[in-house]
């Protein structure tokens, strides 16, 4: 069995989706001769040297079209491109039955998703990795997000022109940088832990009532509408619901009075599928100080800050306004070290140890709630009709161009 581990090609994507220690791991699967190919250059951007690779067991192939050649399975960190994403058409390649394990942006992308049951890839999305005890191994949104949040307030701290701690020196006393988090997940739990531990003053709101006693844990100040409607603003699967107009207002001009107050605020709200929530709008960054910081970490779903722009650092009346749209890719060694341990532990999954072969059980609730596509159909109920849509679109276009109507002369 082959185990593919190509080169990231998007702009800006410096991780990798394997680690010299799990290309060991996965040659000592319980399977019949497995093969690991890595892409040279693979690990260039996470600083693992191809030689790393090599010396741990995998072979070194020398372009993306040899690595994919034949795999059964192929590890990706983001989506293949599609010929209409320019550069490598990274599908066509890959067989047909191969088992494709990446972050594959199932809410953006419903024609990628037709365009793998089309070529009968067996697809699976690790955004959906389902929020339980056994899959905790598995959860790639955690194991990324956590380090997202350490790096936003490094970065932060980059542009910040003051200090974060409090100092008391002969010559004065520099007072602690005030730092306001919005959404208190995986990502803001880790920027407030680590905005602490730099000796800043932290608070935070979030619309989960979870949330309150996890950030007075680590120090910070909650800061919310803590009415009827938030009490019950959590939904089953630990993800925060969509507000009401109504609190949305009340949350808004609480989050008004307590800005200007703020040196730095970074923003993390996210509803799965969903456009990022608007948390501050532009009247809400020109009120704070000179020299205050945003980082707006949902910039690829929309953004959290009105005048946020992707990928871009901007100043608006001497704030500035970070919107990077990759955090883990600028950790990309610890990230790539976690994801990839992440995916190991995914494909043991479906390793059958019996008969050394690789087992889609779809009775799993993990590979279930993971399966976009297996056996050439879209079988994810989340994303089965907007892609169906995308496909029957993709369809009439074709037929359009080819001249073909449908119709009989």
């Amino acid at each position: 069995m082959k185990i593919a581990i190509p080169k990231e090609r998007r702009d800006g994507e410096a991780r990798v989706a394997a680690s010299p220690d799990t290309v060991k791991k996965l040659l000592d699967l319980p399977l019949d001769s497995v093969e690991v190919a890595v892409e040279t250059g693979a690990g260039s951007a996470a600083s693992i040297p191809d030689e790393a690779f090599e010396k741990a067991g995998a072979k070194i192939a020398k372009d993306y079209a040899a690595t994919v050649k034949d795999a059964d399975v192929v590890l990706k960190v983001r989506r293949p491109l599609l010929p209409d994403e320019g550069g490598t058409d990274e599908l066509k390649p890959m067989k047909k039955g191969c088992k494709l394990i990446a972050l594959l942006d199932p809410w953006q992308s419903s024609a990628a998703i037709a365009a793998y049951a089309n070529a009968g890839i067996d697809a699976f999305s690790m955004e959906f990795m389902p929020r339980i005890t056994r899959a905790q191994a598995m959860d790639v949104l955690s194991s990324q997000a956590n380090l997202a949040g350490y790096r936003v307030v490094i970065d932060a701290g980059h542009h910040f022109k003051r200090a974060f701690p409090m100092m008391m020196t002969a010559a004065g006393t520099i007072p602690p940088a005030k730092v306001l988090v919005m959404g208190a997940g995986v990502a803001g739990l880790q920027a407030i832990a680590t905005a602490k531990r730099m000796g800043a003053a932290v608070s935070a709101t979030d619309v989960r009532p979870a949330a309150k006693e996890q950030v007075e844990s680590l120090g910070g100040k909650f800061v919310a509408v803590e009415d009827e409607e938030f009490k019950e603003a959590e939904s089953a699967g630990g993800y925060a619901k969509e507000m009401s107009d109504a609190y949305k207002k009340k949350q808004a001009d609480l989050i008004a009075e307590t800005v200007p107050k703020m040196d730095i605020v970074i923003t993390t709200a996210l509803i799965p599928g969903r456009p990022a929530p608007k948390l501050m709008t532009a009247d809400m960054v020109k009120s704070m100080k000179p020299g205050s910081v945003i980082v707006d970490m949902a910039v690829t779903q929309g953004g959290n800050v009105e005048l946020s722009e992707l990928d871009k650092v901007v100043e608006v009346n001497d704030v500035t306004v970070i919107g990077y749209a990759n955090w883990p890719a600028r950790l990309p060694v610890s990230a790539s070290s976690l994801y990839a341990r992440n995916l190991l532990s995914f494909l043991q999954l479906m390793v059958d140890k019996e008969a050394k072969s690789l087992k889609v059980n779809l009775e799993d609730a993990i590979i279930k709630g993971t399966c976009l596509t297996y056996e050439g159909k879209v079988v994810h109920p989340d994303v089965q009709e907007s892609a169906k849509a995308t496909s029957a679109d993709v369809q009439e276009s074709s037929k359009a161009a080819a001249g073909d109507t449908g119709k009989e002369d």
